[in-house]
């Protein structure tokens, strides 16, 4: 069994070495023509003076080029530091100098923010563009002169492999460090629960891949199990359906946001989805009501699952050919043990709700320099996810929401993903999201964020009657807003601290003007 990254993917380089590793509706490149590249992309870096354990950041689309270039970077004995395409330069700046990068792979789109940010980084050495004619040194050249034998660097298997940054829900985000282990174990995982067929599936990943759901299930777990992916480089439904036709892709990733999208897709375009067979969700809770809806029209199974970048991040998923629970994200996947611990780590009876606590080969080794806040995050070795949660009889892992999410009304626990549930239900509300107000009376109380199906008129009494329907009035939803959209990050999960934020400024807004 390899012990790193680079080893695995030079087994499944001559194992399959023809069969492609990476598939575009009108090409395709080869197992072995990736493992060349990223052979030569190592023996650049090491010619720079690359050392072990530097850090090197990955500035990128989904393309082949990312592929190459993050195994690239492993087998020089350095580490990744995948960049968020969608933050700001100083957001970018800030995460480039706590990694204390050496070098920088970027692609010619992101020159302006690259520029930018750079400016701020004085430990940066090196630029290598993507995929752009005349400026050096770029990727076309690094190819051209190919390295005619592996590249060869002790690598163990706890060194780590790459830093992935949190999205900073409160204060400054943290480098989560994985480790070869790490990712080798959980695209294991991966590939037995979802019963991946070496040289059979091809997986179309439209989520960014600086994502570590992304990174993990839909790049490293066919490059290192033998089957292909197909990196697109934006979530568009037409493009997505046209590649999904063009390329015969079984497996579909996505996250909630995007079933809802698709869910919306005229039937002749449904149709041309055939190929699929099974759709994989994570990143987000998938409400009950859209697995549904989405499974009715296309007429595969959604697997929905749930795991933080802490833990590779897969740690558990709803079986392919086993019995998939509604509004559970299943069963721990192999070589992985989750128990739901209360404040004080012990742990809970069945089907009562605490804290999902993940143990396992797949857990990192900690935040990147900051000891203290990995301390915090372990009770012994049981990592805290953050997320609040119960266990069934039979082992099913049912989220209730994030434990900073959670709404004490009147000293009563009000769980938002529950409320949400009940809005999704309702026929005009096309997205939900709650959250917590503070409030003199009652501590706090829950708001809705709601965004309208095309169409419906925003009418609160029609809302509030429906909720009372289904919900204990400690539970009910005080004020509804009616949006245009809702803020989301790069993988279309809903960003609960915006909204407090808006909420913030329109109750000081209400307040200045109750004060005129």
């Amino acid at each position: 069994m390899a012990n790193s990254i680079s080893e695995a993917l030079r087994e499944t380089a001559r194992r399959y070495a023809d069969a492609p590793a990476v598939r575009f509706p009108d090409r395709q490149v080869s197992f072995a023509a990736l493992d060349r590249q990223s052979e030569s992309i190592a023996a650049y870096l090491l010619g720079l003076g690359i050392n072990r354990g530097d850090r090197i950041a990955l500035y990128c689309p989904n393309s082949d080029a990312f592929a190459a270039i993050y195994t690239g970077i492993l087998k020089a004995g350095a580490v990744v530091v995948p960049l968020n395409l969608l933050q700001t330069p100083n957001e970018l700046a800030f995460v480039t100098q706590d990694a204390g990068v050496r070098g920088l792979f970027y692609h010619p789109l992101f020159a302006q923010q690259v520029v930018a940010f750079t400016a701020q980084l004085p430990s940066l050495e090196f630029k290598v563009v993507i995929a752009a004619e005349g400026e050096s040194p770029n990727l076309m050249e690094i190819l051209a002169t190919a390295a005619p034998v592996a590249v060869e660097v002790a690598i163990e298997a706890d060194d780590p492999a790459a830093i992935l940054y949190t999205s900073g829900t409160t204060g400054r985000p943290k480098g989560a460090v994985l480790s070869h282990r790490n990712l080798l174990s959980n695209t294991r995982s991966v590939a037995s629960v979802l019963e991946m067929r070496p040289g059979v599936e091809t997986l179309l990943l439209v989520l960014p891949m600086f994502h570590a759901f992304a990174a993990t299930v839909g790049m490293l777990t066919p490059l290192l199990h033998g089957f292909s992916f197909v990196p697109v480089p934006r979530f568009d439904p037409q493009l997505v359906t046209d590649w999904v036709e063009a390329t015969g892709a079984t497996i579909f990733l996505g996250v909630p946001s995007m079933y809802g999208v698709l869910s919306r897709l005229p039937d002749e375009q449904v149709a041309r989805w055939r190929s699929v067979r099974f759709g994989v969700a994570g990143g987000a809770a998938m409400p009950v009501e859209l697995i549904g809806r989405f499974e009715q029209r296309f007429g595969f199974p959604i697997l929905e699952g749930d795991g933080p970048t802490e833990c590779s991040p897969v740690t558990c998923v709803n079986p392919l050919n086993g019995v998939r629970k509604p509004g559970s994200v299943g069963l721990e996947v192999l070589d992985v043990e989750i128990r739901i611990l209360d404040e004080a780590g012990n742990p809970l009876p069945i089907g009562e709700i605490g804290e999902i606590c993940v143990r396992g080969p797949n857990v990192m080794k900690g935040y990147w320099n900051l000891p203290k806040e990995t301390a915090e995050t372990f009770s012994g070795d049981w990592l805290r996810t953050g997320d609040l949660g119960y266990k069934d009889e039979d082992g099913y892992i049912f989220m209730v929401d994030r434990v900073k999410d959670m709404v004490i009304v009147n000293g009563m626990n009000v769980y938002p993903r529950m409320i949400e549930e009940v809005l999704y239900r309702h026929p005009a509300v096309l997205e939900a999201a709650v959250v917590g107000e503070p409030n003199e009376s009652h501590g706090e109380i829950p708001v809705a964020h709601l965004v309208l199906k095309e169409g419906a008129a925003p009418d609160s009494a029609a809302l509030r009657n429906f909720c009372r329907e289904h919900l204990a009035q400690y539970q009910m939803p005080r004020k509804f807003f009616f949006r245009d959209a809702l803020p989301k990050n790069a993988t279309g999960k809903i960003l609960k601290r915006e909204l407090r934020k808006l909420g913030e400024l329109e109750r000081g807004i209400d307040s200045r003007q109750d004060s005129e």
